[in-house]
């Protein structure tokens, strides 16, 4: 019963792909990608609760490092959101976009910036087939 209670109530769960290319600074050296996680991980410190921050190994689509998957609230999927994939997401205009809009609720509740919008890419077939299963 208390998990039912919990899921009723999840928040927004941003996660950070730190696999083979996302996050790798010999791949991409221009970034600071430790600090990008920790500015993530401290924003969701300070939420409030309004959002999480998890990483995980390889997302797929490794051609649009780094990626970040930004699952919707309860209160998203109440309102039909699915999991929005983000790619090329480096840069700290980017960072403030996405953190802007988890911060308002994220997929479902708020809008999401312009700007970062045009990052959204398609997940992997492998995340589709999972998600209608």
């Amino acid at each position: 019963m208390n998990s039912v209670i919990r899921a009723a109530h999840r928040p927004c769960t941003l996660v950070v792909c730190r696999g083979c290319c996302c996050g790798n600074p010999r791949k991409f050296p221009g970034t600071d990608h430790a600090w990008q996680l920790d500015r993530l991980r401290a924003a969701a410190k300070d939420s409030g609760g309004r959002f999480t921050v998890r990483t995980t190994d390889c997302l797929g689509p490794c051609d649009q490092a780094n990626v970040i998957v930004v699952q919707p609230s309860a209160a998203g999927r109440r309102a039909g959101a699915r999991a929005v994939w983000i790619g090329f997401a480096m840069d700290d205009d980017c960072t403030d976009d996405l953190l802007r809009w988890v911060s308002a609720g994220g997929p479902g509740v708020a809008e999401p910036p312009a700007t970062l919008s045009l990052q959204f890419i398609r997940p992997p077939r492998e995340a589709r087939a999972r998600a209608r299963g």
